[in-house]
């Protein structure tokens, strides 16, 4: 038996570290494909709001004298939004970067074109148009929750690499840290658009 003791304590330590080993690497990929999925949500958010975008401009663009310079910025915007995607294995802090700054850009000139709307009473009270403002509110609010839930996604699987002992088996096992979706750049100096026109100033 005396013999036999080392083999034993060597296969315990060997089948202890392959457990260990096992339950990080698994538990990594859950968290990272988690984070993945959250990220498509962002996207299908996002897409949903290009959506509604490429609706409004029609429906301004049937506005007598509707200024152009204000709808073609928006159209350029949506345009560059559209052609910027990221895939959801290469979410690195450059092209999450590049990603928030088209969207960012549509944001601006959607908030520029929703203020010139005040000077068009028929637009004010075009049904599509109320319907299509009252649509993008909401599309805002699903954005705002899906990088929320990202972020939040990104975050366990983050803090499951980093901590002590995990953080020897991410480099082997090849997990690297994610970037997590950063509020923009002035944002909480940004003014509220306001959405709804049927409410009168004081």
């Amino acid at each position: 038996m005396k013999k036999w003791l080392p083999l034993i304590i060597i296969g315990v330590i060997v089948y202890l570290i392959y457990s260990w080993g096992k339950g990080f690497n698994n538990e990594a990929v859950v968290l990272q494909e988690d984070a993945k999925t959250k990220w498509s949500n962002v996207e299908s958010a996002y897409q949903r709001r290009n959506d509604l975008i490429g609706n409004l401009v029609k429906t301004v663009q049937g506005a007598a004298d509707f200024e152009k310079t204000t709808l073609t910025d928006v159209i350029n915007a949506r345009a560059k939004a559209t052609s910027v995607n990221i895939d959801a294995g290469n979410l690195t802090a450059e092209n999450m970067a590049q990603f928030q700054q088209a969207q960012s850009g549509l944001t601006g000139a959607l908030s520029k074109l929703l203020v010139s709307v005040e000077r068009y009473p028929e637009l004010k009270a075009n049904q599509n148009f109320l319907e299509l403002q009252s649509q993008l509110e909401g599309t805002e609010n699903r954005i705002n929750v899906a990088r929320d839930r990202f972020n939040e996604d990104v975050n366990k699987y983050n803090k499951h690499i980093k901590v002590f002992p995990n953080s020897l088996l991410a480099g082997v096992f090849n997990f690297g840290e994610m970037s997590r979706y950063k509020a923009d750049p002035g944002s909480e100096k940004a003014p509220d658009v306001n959405f709804d026109f049927n409410k009168k100033k004081e």
